[in-house]
């Protein structure tokens, strides 16, 4: 039960934490590479696989990635771009907070629940799948819908 604990606040830190970096973000430029980079940083979590504790059944990936990707719907929707003195901005989002606070209390409510039935190991890996299925197609809509903007400030140069 410690593990399940500590990583809820760790959730929760986490949370707090990427709702500080978009507000900072909308107030500068977005840019290719602050859109790409954060999936790729978070794919080295990938290498808890290594170890046996982490490691979860083909099923379990599949339910994993189904509801990342699906809660992923919901980021896509929230964030959107906009042309501003001739550069491209991250709209700001009353909704993506609450989004954001929604899906970390599902998750919240999802680790308690499944801690019971699932290890602990294998409830992280499966976090992680998640979190990492989620990312991934939000940040891959936000790269195209950037680089569809980028297009037209191109032209209007």
């Amino acid at each position: 039960m410690n593990y399940v604990v500590a990583s809820t606040i760790g959730a929760v830190g986490m949370a707090v934490f990427v709702t500080a970096v978009r507000m900072k973000a909308a107030k500068k430029p977005a840019s290719a590479k602050k859109i790409i980079l954060p999936p790729i940083f978070m794919s080295t979590g990938a290498l808890m696989f290594i170890f046996p504790m982490f490691r979860v059944h083909y099923l379990q990936i599949i339910e994993a990635l189904s509801v990342g990707m699906l809660f992923s719907i919901l980021l896509i929707k929230t964030s959107q771009f906009e042309i501003r003195d001739r550069d491209i901005y991250l709209k700001r989002s009353k909704a993506f907070i609450f989004i954001l606070i929604g899906l970390l209390i599902v998750r919240v409510v999802a680790k308690l629940l499944l801690s019971s039935t699932i290890d602990v190991g294998e409830l992280s890996g499966m976090f992680w799948i998640l979190a990492f299925g989620m990312i991934v197609p939000w940040r891959i809509a936000m790269y195209l819908q950037y680089r569809k903007l980028q297009s037209e400030l191109n032209g209007l140069r």
